[in-house]
């Protein structure tokens, strides 16, 4: 088959452009695979991608390019009618609402069309009215199914399934556990509450000043970030690592990954932590890492609370302290990362394009 992926950007270090890209790498062996980035803001993308996977982009957005048409929406949507009305391939994925809406008012019927989503649209008016004419969505969590389910009630189609996210082709770099180090990774948002998680581990270093917090990102929230640290004296315990396209490499260098946001959406940072055989310690919560882990088994999930704060610094510094139970949450991280392995997402995929096509 000719398997194309459209995608915003495949030239950022977003969770989903990630995730898109491991499962690609994958299909490739097997397939002929082209990711159709709509935009292109820098020079390389920010992953490795596959030199067996044709990568092109509709809009230059690199600093500096000029256009001959104006900037800003109708650049990209003419960009986007001619490519999808002439797209040519067996199955398309699209990876947002929006290029979704678009996939199923303009591509041919004969191509099967995807809609792979991660959560909840911000809209979903466009949603009720157009995903009715796509073949199939693909959500990675139950929660993210419930959702589009419901806002699909009553009208005829399109199934919605759920196929978890791969993890980049094995072998995975797996953690000793013998470093004294709590990482954590992703973009620094708001949502994705850094500051909890370096208020939690000033805590932590007043009674265990020998472990380290090492950051990994990059994003508008680092000055704030690292004024937090100056103002809570961390400069010898926190440290900002910046951006990396190997996150997986790093957290093996740690024994714990901490995860502080209340919604994790795609959740690959979770994911990269099971492949290298680390607990995750996170707070619960209908879209938080929960879905992702199981409690017990690879990981400590907190309860949500007024002073979740001082309950997050009071879980890690309990596994800090439990040597042992740090070594049974990293076997049963990596016995969940099993189930993320490319080979055995990308037959899911597989499967599910094989019921869809005549």
């Amino acid at each position: 088959m000719k398997i194309c992926f459209l995608i915003p950007s495949a030239y950022g270090m977003r969770g989903d452009t990630r995730a898109v890209l491991n499962l690609a790498t994958e299909l490739v062996s097997r397939h002929e695979v082209e990711i159709v980035s709509v935009r292109r803001v820098r020079e390389t993308p920010f992953f490795p991608v596959d030199p067996r996977i044709a990568l092109r982009w509709l809009i230059d957005a690199r600093p500096g390019v000029r256009h001959l048409l104006p900037r800003g929406q109708m650049r990209t949507e003419v960009a986007l009618w001619r490519t999808l009305r002439g797209l040519r391939c067996d199955v398309l994925v699209t990876t947002r609402p929006g290029l979704s809406v678009q996939a199923a008012r303009h591509v041919p019927r004969e191509t099967v069309r995807i809609a792979r989503d991660w959560s909840r649209p911000a809209v979903p008016g466009p949603v009720r009215r157009f995903y009715p004419k796509l073949d199939a969505v693909v959500t990675s969590t139950e929660t993210a199914k419930d959702e589009f389910a419901r806002i699909l009630e009553g009208a005829e189609g399109p199934p919605v399934h759920v196929i978890p996210d791969a993890l980049p082709q094995g072998p995975w770099p797996r953690s000793r556990m013998d470093n004294r180090v709590v990482s954590a990774g992703g973009r620094w948002l708001p949502g994705k509450a850094f500051d909890r998680l370096i208020e939690a581990f000033a805590i932590v270093t007043d009674k265990r000043p020998d472990w380290r917090l090492r950051l990994y990102g990059g994003g508008p929230e680092e000055k704030r970030l690292r004024a937090l640290v100056g103002r809570l004296d961390l400069h010898n315990n926190v440290y900002f690592m910046g951006t990396t396209p190997d996150l997986q490499g790093e957290f093996a260098k740690a024994s714990i990954v901490a995860v502080t946001s209340h919604a994790e959406t795609p959740g690959m940072t979770v994911i990269e932590a099971l492949g290298c055989g680390v607990p995750v310690v996170g707070f619960e919560g209908t879209r938080g890492p929960g879905e992702f882990v199981t409690p017990g088994r690879d990981s400590v999930l907190v309860p949500r609370s007024e002073g979740e704060i001082e309950a997050y610094a009071s879980a890690l510094l309990a596994l800090i302290d439990d040597e042992r139970r740090r070594m049974v949450l990293a076997a049963g991280a990596l016995e969940s990362a099993a189930g993320h392995a490319a080979p055995v997402i990308a037959n899911r995929w597989e499967t599910l394009v094989d019921s869809l096509r005549p």
